[in-house]
């Protein structure tokens, strides 16, 4: 049985009905985007529970081998030359343990939006991709696509048409825009719906994107 990751949660009303599941970037924790849901317009959404899970510390080659709060490890800079697949494999158990929690908690799988950012974006993408029912969607956040060349023979089919929105930052510096880029085309071919945003920030978060995630939110659980 997979252990329950640590987390932080809020909640936008005493019943929710829906969740958000979102995970942090390499080296932050689940408090890093706690911040960001009182500057959301939820108007009109069910109750929503945000979940802040922190990831894991393990050494991250990257960086020169410091422990550290990671998904999995990054052996090199250009992200996906060569891949810690065990670890995004377990990560990916730990969220799905996660979505299973919630579903126990009375929230119906098709109203769990997956988010991450960075490394977490990528686990938003590990995971929701191959979780066999059917989820409210994917929330892409300044990152790309892991393990993509499994992913064609990895899929569920029952989340196929489950609206993916990815943001970027057109100057960052730590997962290139041609990165982000790359992964969105990947899954366009695979048929995916993709809501696609850029902007003029470097690897961070701004003003017009939580603007946009709000109304993303409003569609996909509304």
């Amino acid at each position: 049985m997979t252990t329950l990751l640590p987390t932080q949660e809020i909640t936008t009303s005493a019943n929710p009905t829906a969740s958000v599941i979102w995970m942090h970037g390499l080296g932050a924790d689940g408090s890093d985007f706690v911040p960001i849901v009182k500057e959301l317009d939820l108007h009109g959404c069910p109750g929503i529970r945000f979940i802040f899970p922190d990831a894991p510390t393990i050494p991250v080659t990257i960086n020169n081998g410091h422990v550290m709060p990671a998904w999995y490890d990054i052996f090199t800079a250009d992200l996906v030359r060569r891949e810690d697949e065990a670890g995004l494999r377990k990560s990916q158990a730990q969220i799905e343990a996660l979505i299973a929690q919630e579903i126990s908690r009375g929230i119906a799988a098709d109203k769990i939006v997956v988010a991450g950012f960075s490394q977490g974006c990528a686990m938003a993408l590990q995971t929701g991709l191959r979780y066999p029912e059917k989820l409210a969607g994917l929330m892409c956040l300044s990152g790309y696509l892991p393990l993509r060349d499994k992913v064609g023979t990895e899929r569920a089919s029952t989340n196929q048409d489950t609206p993916i929105f990815m943001a970027h930052g057109s100057a960052d510096p730590v997962v290139t825009l041609d990165r982000a880029e790359q992964s969105r085309d990947i899954l366009k071919q695979l048929g995916y719906q993709i809501e696609w945003h850029a902007y003029r920030m470097q690897h961070s978060v701004c003003a017009e994107e939580v603007a946009d995630i709000g109304s993303w939110l409003r569609k996909v659980l509304a």
